[in-house]
């Protein structure tokens, strides 16, 4: 995958210098944007980059009814207002932010951390909310290829 980003931004960098500031930062935004709604949908269809599910919650052993309910994860966190795009005439960034850039953190990693607050600290599983696929790489090529013709 590294390998692949190092291509691509070799291949592009070349044609991005010769663009002035204020076109590189329009064409930056329209791919934020585009990554956005890309990263957005893989959340809600619960995949990681590489194609793989997430791995699933783990079942309670208390639940009382109605209070915990097993449905889909990260719902709230696909949403515009958490996951932000930033972007200026030399990148762009695709990020969470406030508190459920702490979330997204734990889980992107797999880190431990609290349920609740004063609760025992869990080791959750690594689920990758942000990355690129094989899909996006194609869309920034496509998004520089239009802007450039």
């Amino acid at each position: 995958m590294a390998d692949n980003l190092r291509a691509l931004e070799d291949w592009a960098g070349a044609l991005l210098n010769r663009l002035e500031p204020k076109a590189r930062r329009q064409l930056c935004q329209s791919i934020a944007r585009d990554l956005r709604r890309s990263q957005q949908q893989r959340i809600r269809a619960q995949r990681n980059p590489d194609g793989t599910p997430y791995a699933p919650r783990k079942k309670q052993l208390r639940a009382k009814s109605g209070r915990i309910r097993q449905r889909k994860m990260f719902t709230k966190l696909s949403q515009a207002k958490h996951l932000k795009t930033q972007a200026t005439a030399n990148g762009l960034s695709v990020e969470f932010v406030g508190r459920t850039a702490r979330i997204a953190r734990v889980h992107q990693r797999g880190l431990r951390d609290t349920a609740i607050k004063g609760g025992p600290e869990i080791q959750y599983p690594r689920r990758e909310l942000l990355g690129l696929t094989a899909d996006d790489l194609d869309l920034i090529r496509s998004c520089l290829l239009d802007h450039l013709t």
